[in-house]
Parts: C-alpha cells; structure tokens; sequence
C-alpha cells in the first residue's frame, strides 16, 4: 500500500487528501520514509525537512478539517536547490554560497499558497553547468532506474526523487535542457514553458532569459496541474488536441557532430509513426538554423556562465572545471553581447516560419539513454562541453527562442533505460503540448512501470 500511495502522482495524492481517505501527515510520512531509505543510494536530496515538513502537513490536516480546499493541499513536493527557501542556503551545487535566503522564492511561495508541503531540496551539478547531477559539494546523483547511471542533469536530484517516487512532483528548471534531460534519463514528462511563463523573482535578470523554472511529474496531466499553481496564467487539464501538421527532424544541430543508436532512433520512429495512428500529419522538415547561429548562442552561453562565477560569494571554492567554463565569457564584450542578441531575435523570427506551418516539432531528446554516472570524471571544461554535444545538442536551442518544449517518454532500452523524445511547440503554446503529450500517454502508458530500485523501497 506504501508503495501504491508512493506513485499515486501530484494529483491523485491531493484527491486523496480532499477525500480523507488519507491524511498530509499520513503522505508526509511515507514521503519521509521512502527518502530515508532510498536516498542514500541516490543521492537526490541535500537537505531534507522533516520536521517542519510534519507540521506544516498537521496545519494542512487543520485546514482540510475545517473545509478549505486548496489544488496540491498536502501535497509533499521537493524543491530545486536554485530556488529560494526562507532561512536555506540556495547552494546551487556549489560550496561558494554560503549567504542564507531571507525569503521564499516566488514560485515556492505559490507552491506553499497551493498547499504543498515542502519536503527537501534537490541536488544539482555545480551552477547547473551539465546534463549530468554531480558535484564535489554534493557527490554523484544516481539513476532509480540504474544506479551505475546518471539522472540527467541539472535538475538530476528533482528527476530521480519523482522517479523513486520519495515525491510525486519537483520543482525544476532548464537553461539548456535542465528539465528535459532528467525527464528523458528517467522515464518522466518534463516541459520547459515558454520563457516567462513562471516568475522566477528573486533570481535572474534579463540576461539569463533562458533560464525557465518549471516542474518535473511522472505524468502530463500532473504536469498540467503543476503549471497551473505556479504559471502566470491557466493551465486546465488537458484535452484531446484535433489532428495536428508534425514536423520531425533527426538531424543534429548545425555545428554539432553525433549518432543516434539504433534503439534512440526506432524511439523517434515509432512515435512518428503512432503520431500517424492518432490522426495527425507527420512530415520530414529541416531546421533553418545554420553554424553561425550555434556560434551566436555558444557566445551567449559562455557569457551567462562567466556571471554565474562572478556572482558567487567565494569562487575561490568553485570547481576547477567551473572556473574554467567561466572563463571564455571575458572575451566577450557588452556589446557583443548585444549584437548576438540582436541576432538571437532574427534567429528567432527564422525558426518561427517554420511553426507558420506546422504546430509542433518532434526530435530527439538525447543521442542515447541515460549515460554512465561519473563518465566525464576528471575531465577538463571543454572536454566535458564538446561530449555534452555529441549526447545532448538537441534542446538548447529551444531555450534560445524561449518556445516551450517537453521531453515525453518513448519506451525502454534493451537493457531497461528510458527513451524519450522531444515536443517542441509554437511561442506561447504549452497549451498544444500538453494535450499531444497526453493522448500520447494515453496510447503508450508509462506510469506504470516503475525502476528497479523501489523493489527495496
């Protein structure tokens, strides 16, 4: 029953909560319980709130007693150590912070409104640099589907916590893939939203306008419900979408060399193919996107690194590899800065034609399933950067025209590993994704199965 209670999703947990047929304290517990047994082979929290977490599920209790109806009304949730905690430290990977919060985040504050209880904080790499959760303040974040694998990154600790079911919802965000990623790398729905969609006060200015904050579920219609609570606007449930002109693209970006393996590509067929079967119109596009506009956004990358490392209280004790990303981000001047970005809105503007003609765009997520953990170990900044290409080129851009995008299961590896492929949708339109992922999700299940390691839960 603790098992079943623990993959019920965001949804189902608050249904049972507003039906009393199961108490905040009751769900916080077996949240609890299932973290401290799990956690330590996984490694997806760094701080855990057990005690606080326990009354505020007692206060939810109170609340519901008396009839008040919230949406995630004793809900337990974990939350991305990048975002805000009253009295925390927002470490983001990194021993270099050290400065506590004085106040909850905006988009924890609308989770709390919502009724959540926050749980814990989860793990991250340093400064959210990679697509794997490591670091050498917070250690190695394993797969729940393979431990000897990595969860994705950087929001690894949110991805395999939903995916051990320790929660049924976290709180995640995405530079460059940072939801999508852990998604693919952990059998979950992850959607990016469109840049904007949900506050990220006090965090971030204008010139990390990739960055979105958003959250990871096991299933679209949790995914849905989570945006709802912390988006500027209304995400109801979704409906069946009406037959939709698909565009799918295989092709690695301009100035990124790779290979799909053979079962990553079958994955991207065969959902082309039951995207057919569902009634809508699939057809082969290209990408009009070209070197020069993989330069524009390494330029705009390098540059938001090299503020991530200025801004830290005590860089002296960043990762060497840290330090080294940050620093090709000097040689690139303000107003280059604002010539690239000038160029990024006619980068824009081009990618837009091709969503003049087509409603969604399907590619894929990753090159191959969830790599071996610890695989770029020792290795130096560009190393690692020039491999992170060849495995995961296919999601930055997305973050670059601020159009939403989501990661959707597609199946298992051979050797039991998530695939996944990638949704890509019109500016401002979660909308359309949300309802493709779900008649997806209704025609090919994935909830169901869970990873190996809960056997022990």
């Amino acid at each position: 029953m603790a098992d079943d209670l623990a993959f019920q999703g965001v949804a189902g947990q608050a249904e049972l909560v507003r039906s009393g047929e199961v108490s905040a304290r009751e769900l916080v517990e077996a949240s609890l319980a299932r973290i401290e047994r799990l956690d330590p082979e996984l490694n997806a929290f760094g701080a855990v709130y057990a005690e606080k977490a326990l009354a505020e599920a007692d206060r939810a209790d109170q609340r519901r007693a008396a009839g008040q109806t919230r949406p995630l009304l004793g809900v337990p949730i974990a939350v991305k150590d990048e975002m805000d905690i009253g009295g925390e430290v927002t470490s983001r990977g990194t021993g270099a912070v050290v400065r506590r919060a004085p106040d909850d985040s905006e988009i924890v504050k609308r989770i709390r409104a919502a009724g959540a209880i926050v749980v814990g904080k989860t793990t991250m790499p340093e400064v959210g640099l990679w697509p794997f959760t490591e670091s050498i303040t917070w250690g190695v974040t394993r797969n729940p589907w393979d431990i000897d694998r990595t969860p994705g990154g950087s929001s690894g600790g949110s991805a395999a916590a939903v995916a051990a079911g320790m929660v049924p919802g976290a709180l995640a965000a995405d530079g460059a893939g940072s939801i999508r990623i852990p998604a693919a790398c952990c059998n979950l729905f992850g959607l990016k939203p469109q840049s904007g969609r949900v506050p990220r006060t006090p965090h971030y200015g204008d010139e990390n306008h990739w960055i979105c904050f958003g959250a990871l579920t096991s299933s679209v219609a949790d995914s849905a419900l989570m945006l709802d609570v912390i988006a500027d606007g209304s995400f109801p449930p979704p409906r069946p979408p009406g037959p939709l002109r698909i565009a799918v693209s295989e092709v690695f970006p301009a100035g990124t060399r790779g290979r799909l393996t053979d079962e990553t590509l079958a994955a991207l067929h065969g959902t082309a193919d039951l995207l057919r079967e569902l009634g809508h119109e699939v057809v082969e596009a290209d990408l009009p996107v070209g070197v020069r506009d993989g330069l524009l956004i390494v330029g705009l990358m390098f540059r938001g690194i090299r503020e991530f490392v200025r801004e830290m209280e005590r860089p002296q004790r960043l990762e060497r590899r840290t330090r080294a990303m940050g620093q090709p981000g000097r040689l690139i001047s303000d107003g280059t800065v604002e010539r690239l970005l000038r160029a990024e809105a006619r980068l824009a503007e081009r990618v837009g034609r091709l969503f003049a003609e087509h409603d969604v765009l399907l590619t894929p997520m990753m090159s191959e399933p969830a790599v071996p953990a610890g695989i770029m170990e020792g290795r130096g900044a560009i190393a690692t950067y020039v491999w992170s290409t060849t495995w995961v080129p296919f999601n930055v851009l997305w973050n670059s025209t601020g159009q939403p995008a989501a990661s959707v299961p597609a199946g298992f590896s051979a050797a039991g590993l998530p695939l996944a492929v990638q949704l890509v949708g019109r500016p401002h339109d979660e909308a359309t994704l949300l309802a493709l992922g779900a008649q997806l999700e209704e025609a090919r299940p994935w909830a169901g199965r869970r990873p190996p390691i809960t056997d022990s839960a």
